[in-house]
């Protein structure tokens, strides 16, 4: 599994051209972490160091570059560009490649987790709910030059007429600090919902194979995150950081039955290893993004290949 097309957490179906009227311009900060059994099986051990990226929206194109290299969507061309500075070479993919590099990646990783014996109860297991709740916190402070207050917004799937600690679930919890609306930042998040209308598309700087290695082994994800999606977008402000947090808690008669806490189960297979009690909430991953500057402006020269670059095949 060695696809880096940056995708997202997000999933729904149908893709529309666009056409987008304002520019802007951002730099931005990412990281993300696995941990337990997504992370060797991914290959992070631990995560990567937080990266800083320059991104521009201008018309239907939309560029995310660090020093020089990433990626440049286009949304009437359909097509992504992979950008190499060092090597001045650049790769196209096209929205029905990516799709499909997105299956092969999930099949692969869904016979990676059985051989390891992390076949997702989710799929067969008990019936489940979903839960939504918002809590402010009270607590501010200035981020890019803007004053913002802290949300959480957090989504607990567990099975149903049970809680968390009885029949265990997943939990995925949006730390966010909220600013008043800011426009030019809308035009980011409309594009991107465009994008995400036929493939996977966010700031979350999620590869394919991370994104179809997770849905694998936590189906249920894909539910919780389109709840969230559904719900956050209620909320008043624009977001400058969130942290989006994913944790497995296990499922006490899956435990019993496995002998004491060794596989099975919605959740608590990842880290099968630790013998963690059943009702501990073990995190299966984190995403940092924050907005560090914000311009509302953006030139044809920051969204295109540069001239000298040759395409590799």
């Amino acid at each position: 599994m060695s696809k880096r097309i940056v995708t997202s957490v997000a999933l729904v179906c149908a893709l529309a051209t666009v056409s987008l009227g304002a520019d802007v311009k951002t730099t931005e900060r990412t990281q993300i972490k696995f941990e337990g059994m997504l992370g060797r099986m991914i290959g992070l051990f631990g995560g990567k160091d937080p990266r800083t990226a320059t991104v521009a929206v201008r018309g239907d194109r939309k560029s995310q570059l660090s020093e020089g290299s990433g990626r440049i969507i286009d949304l009437s061309e359909e097509k992504i560009y992979d950008i190499d500075a060092k090597k001045k070479t650049y790769k196209v993919t096209t929205f029905d490649d990516l799709r499909r590099q997105m299956k092969e990646a999930q099949e692969q990783a869904e016979k990676e987790a059985e051989k390891a014996g992390e076949k997702p109860a989710e799929q067969t297991g008990p019936e489940y709910e979903i839960d939504f709740e918002v809590k402010e916190t009270g607590q501010t402070k200035s981020m890019a030059g803007y004053d913002t207050r802290q949300v959480l917004a957090i989504v607990s799937m567990r099975q149903k007429g049970r809680t968390l600690e009885e029949g265990g679930g997943l939990v995925l919890t949006s730390d966010m600090w909220l600013a008043p609306r800011i426009a030019a930042l809308d035009e980011i998040s409309k594009y991107d919902q465009k994008f995400a209308q036929q493939v996977y598309g966010e700031m979350a700087a999620m590869s394919a194979d991370q994104l179809a290695a997770l849905l694998a082994m936590h189906p249920g994800f894909k539910k919780a995150q389109e709840r969230m999606a559904k719900e956050g977008g209620k909320l008043a402000g624009t977001p400058l950081m969130t942290t989006l947090t994913l944790e497995s808690v296990k499922d006490p008669a899956a435990a019993q039955q496995s002998g004491g806490g060794q596989g099975g189960g919605l959740a608590g297979r990842l880290l099968r290893r630790k013998q963690e009690a059943p009702g501990t909430r073990n995190r299966v991953f984190a995403s940092t993004h924050e907005i560090l500057t914000v311009a509302t402006s953006a030139a044809d020269a920051d969204v295109a290949v540069p001239a000298d670059f040759k395409e590799r095949r």
